[in-house]
Formats: structure tokens, C-alpha cells, sequence
């Protein structure tokens, strides 16, 4: 190596590194800065908000919003159904603290300026209710919050900016932080770090490894985060947990949100690559079991399928399910549930992305069952004795084979005829890093790893293999609780206290 390829390494001081600008990390530095620390932030992207700026809504347990609007929503009942949901598989204390955080969190955002103006069922008659959800997007109005505090309290917040790994001292305590940035190496020498760098999704070395059915026709709807994070963890002895968690949300139709709202519609027959159907297509509403029974199907493909009155009728009426896409554009409809504002959006251009799709080659439209199941690749006998056999439960008012709520059975009669292929999906990965409630990282011995903590989905030890869509926007929820709580016991030790 000549001179010229030796990267320039700049010296900095500070009390405590984030790894990470997103919900979870800018948390931690909120929460750390109000306790008067000095603080280096790093980011790898352009800009902080990861895949929180994305999230819809953000879970709580009797927060300021959910008492001013008399909703009931007690720590320990809440406690309760996220243990009973896992199995006690979770780390209760883990889960205690989440929960209890956070309706003080939902206070302190508010504080900073974030409105909670609706508390919405993310399914029919969920209860208790505790998604939270603020104008234009409780992710988006969250992280905007948290960056300008971030400004306020005076953070330097580097960008572009990508930790490479951790300093230990002979004694294991963290001592700082090695990165890159625009040519140059940066060595912050601190006394804590805290990791938050948002999971593993677009490793798939990563997901091969720990996701065992990993396929390369799953698609990750969010943020392609590499697993930095996780891997300068156990580099330096952290334990695992919870790693090969994926939280799912598939079927998706990658090329067309529009499409992919569509392909959810409880009305119409979901089959997979056999032409078989496999599911409850009523199940749609609670999207993490609809994504596990996608995601065991042939190649992780399936089809939804559908004619033309059906079609029409979604034309007329707009969408059924409950479209959370579509709540942001119900901005100052007060309570209004988010089911019914689904079907205030009117699917205008229906036809004509159907159209655009189909000429792409990824929606089929035909006059002929024979056709279509040959563009599925299924036996065509088979698929036609899938039809025949639902339409019959349709005309009979009654699903033998898996119960769908009878409002849902809709005969396809009326050519032409619909498919569209959809493949598992998922939003992000879940768990990694060993922690304890007070977002310490653990070594092999279960023994805090001095200086070092972590936050948000990078950890594990705090969700089961499949989403709690009971306790919703929980995992936005975590994220902003659990570096919150990091960055306060960060700022802790850095202060001796």
C-alpha cells in the first residue's frame, strides 16, 4: 500500500458512540444527552430514521393519548398477553420494561412536539387499543421530533459515517469506536457504545445462516441493513438470542403497493403454485399468521385470484381490509377506524395497472381457467377443482374447509379471470444480540459486557418467532423504548451513578 491509499485517521473524544440513526439510536441519544454526556453519533446512510421513519404506528401502555381518550389499556394486562402470546419463550424482564416504558415514552415524544391524534384497531375489534398513530405517519413524525432534539441538545450527528468495530480494553470494557468516513478513519475513543444499526435484512450470507428456510424469492420490504451491528458485537464476545426472526408480512407484489393492497382483498382466493388454496383468506387482517402461511408455500409464491365482478365491486367500493397505507390519507377524519378509511379510498387506475402488470408478465388476465393455470404453472384439472370446490362453499354460504367468515365468500364466475403473483416478504429481522432490561449487551456468561448496550430490533429476547399483532407497533415501540432506556443507563455509567 502506498502512502497515497493510507486513509487519514482523525482522533475523537466523547463519553458515548451510537452505532445507528434510527428510531432506536436516536432515542439513545436523546435520552443520554438529557443527562448531560457528550455524544458521537454515527449514521451509515445519508440521512437518520432507518426503518422506524417507515412505521405506522407506535405501541403504548396507558399513555397520555390513550387516557384522554378513555381507553383502557392496563401495563399488566398488556404484560400479561404479550408472555401468554410467546410462551414465556421471551425474557420477561425484558417485556416488563418495554411495556412500562412505554406510556412515559409516548409522554415524552409528545413533549417534543409529536401529536398522537388516533388510537387505532390495526385489526377488527382489537383490544385493548394501542396503536398510536400521529398525522402523516408515527414514524415519520417521531423521527422528525427526534432529530430536532437531537439539534437542540446540540448532538453532532455524522452521516455517511460507517462503524467498523469496537475497541476493548485488557479488562473487556468498551473503549471506543473505530469508522470510516469520506476517505478518512475516524478513532473515538469512549467510554460506552451503544449499538443500534437496525438488523440483518440485507445480508443474505446472514439470513441463510440463521433463517434456515431463507429463499432468494423472499423480498424485504424495508431497509437493507447489513448486520454491522451484530457482527461487531459478537466479535468482541456478545451472546446471541433470538437470531432467525423475520418479521414477515408477505404476500407481496413488489412492483406495486397498489397491487399488493389489492392481492389482500379477503373476497377472493388465494392459491399457491399447485393451484391448491391454503389459507383463510379472511386472515388478511392479522398479517403476520397470513405471512407465516404464504411463506410455507412452494417457492414462497403465491397467487391471488380473482374476476371481473369482484373487480368491479373493489372498483365501486375501494378496498375492505384494513389498508394502513391508506389512513394517511385520512388526515383530520378524527377516530374515523382505518378500515372504513380504506374504503373512502376509491381505487381509481385499477384497471390500468392491472393492465401495465399484466403486459410485464407478472399479472395474468384471461377468458379461460385452462390459460390461467398454465401462466401458474398448475395442473389445470386442479385448479379448476379448487374454483369449483369454492364456489360451492360460496353458494352455500359456508367454508368446510377453513371457515371463512361467510361475508367474505365470493363466487368467480365472471370471466375474465385474475391472478396475481405475489411472494413472501418481510419488513425486517428480529433479535441478534443478548441483552438484559437495562439494554446491556451479554457476554457467553450472561455478565454485562462493560460500556456496551443495544437497542432496538438488533437485540433478541423480547419477541417469539411470529409478530404479536395483539400489542401493535410493538416493534417501533421497542425500538424507541429500548434505546431510550440504553441511552439513560449508557449516560449512567459514563457518570459513574
Amino acid at each position: 500500500m502506498n502512502a497515497k491509499q493510507i486513509p487519514s485517521i482523525e482522533t475523537v473524544k466523547t463519553d458515548i458512540v451510537i452505532i445507528g440513526g434510527g428510531g432506536a439510536g436516536l432515542a439513545a441519544a436523546v435520552g443520554a444527552a438529557e443527562k448531560g454526556v457528550n455524544i458521537v453519533f454515527l449514521e451509515k446512510r445519508h440521512a437518520p430514521g432507518g426503518n422506524s421513519q417507515f412505521a405506522w404506528g407506535f405501541f403504548a401502555a396507558e399513555s397520555p393519548a390513550q387516557k384522554r381518550m378513555a381507553i383502557d389499556s392496563p401495563r399488566d394486562e398488556l404484560f400479561k398477553m404479550a408472555m401468554d402470546y410467546a410462551r414465556w419463550r421471551t425474557d420477561p424482564n425484558i417485556v416488563r420494561t418495554l411495556v412500562d416504558k412505554s406510556g412515559d415514552t409516548v409522554r415524552w415524544l409528545e413533549e417534543m412536539g409529536v401529536k398522537f391524534d388516533w388510537i387505532l384497531p390495526l385489526y377488527p375489534n382489537q383490544a385493548p387499543l394501542v396503536f398510536h398513530y400521529s398525522k402523516g405517519g408515527s414514524g415519520t413524525a417521531v423521527i422528525k421530533a427526534l432529530v430536532k432534539k437531537c439539534e437542540d441538545l446540540g448532538v453532532p450527528l455524522l452521516c455517511q459515517t460507517a462503524a467498523k468495530r469496537i475497541f476493548t480494553s485488557e479488562k473487556g470494557s468498551v473503549t471506543g469506536v473505530l469508522a470510516a468516513t469520506k476517505g478518512k478513519e475516524l478513532r473515538i475513543i469512549a467510554k460506552s457504545v451503544i449499538i443500534a444499526t437496525g438488523g440483518y435484512a440485507g445480508n443474505k450470507e446472514m439470513l441463510k445462516k440463521y433463517y434456515p428456510t431463507y429463499s432468494e424469492n423472499m423480498y424485504c420490504a424495508g431497509l437493507s441493513h447489513k448486520g454491522d451491528g451484530l457482527r461487531m458485537a459478537t466479535e468482541i464476545g456478545a451472546a446471541t438470542e433470538g437470531l432467525g426472526i423475520l418479521e414477515l408480512c408477505g404476500q407481496l407484489f413488489p412492483w406495486s403497493s397498489y397491487l399488493s393492497a389489492l392481492a389482500e382483498e379477503p373476497n377472493m382466493i388465494w392459491v399457491n403454485k399447485k393451484g391448491e388454496r391454503f389459507i383463510d383468506e379472511g386472515i388478511t387482517f392479522r398479517f403476520p399468521e397470513r405471512a407465516n402461511a404464504v411463506d410455507r408455500q412452494p417457492d414462497k409464491i403465491c397467487y391471488t385470484i380473482f374476476d371481473e365482478t369482484i373487480k368491479q365491486k373493489v372498483i365501486e367500493d375501494g378496498f375492505i381490509q384494513t389498508v394502513m397505507r391508506g389512513v394517511q390519507s385520512i388526515e383530520g377524519i378524527q377516530g374515523l377506524p382505518s378500515e372504513m378509511a380504506a374504503r373512502k379510498k376509491k381505487t381509481i387506475g385499477l384497471e390500468k395497472e392491472l393492465q401495465l402488470q399484466a403486459d410485464k408478465g407478472r399479472v395474468k388476465i384471461s377468458n379461460s381457467w385452462d390459460e390461467l393455470a398454465a401462466w401458474i404453472g398448475a395442473v389445470p384439472e386442479v385448479l379448476k377443482a379448487t374454483i369449483e370446490e369454492y364456489n360451492s362453499f360460496c353458494d352455500r354460504g359456508y367454508d368446510e374447509n377453513f371457515l371463512k367468515d361467510r361475508r367474505y365468500l365470493v363466487p368467480l364466475r365472471i370471466p375474465p379471470y385474475y391472478a396475481i403473483k405475489c411472494y413472501s416478504a418481510f419488513y425486517n429481522t428480529l433479535g441478534g444480540i443478548k441483552i438484559n432490561h437495562h439494554m446491556e449487551v451479554l457476554n457467553h456468561q450472561d455478565s454485562p459486557i462493560p460500556g456496551l448496550y443495544a437497542a432496538g430490533v438488533d437485540t433478541g429476547g423480547w419477541e417469539w418467532d411470529t409478530y404479536n399483532i395483539t400489542l401493535a407497533g410493538h416493534s417501533f415501540g421497542f425500538a424507541v423504548n429500548s434505546g431510550r432506556v440504553a441511552g439513560e443507563n449508557a449516560a449512567k455509567y459514563v457518570l459513574g451513578k
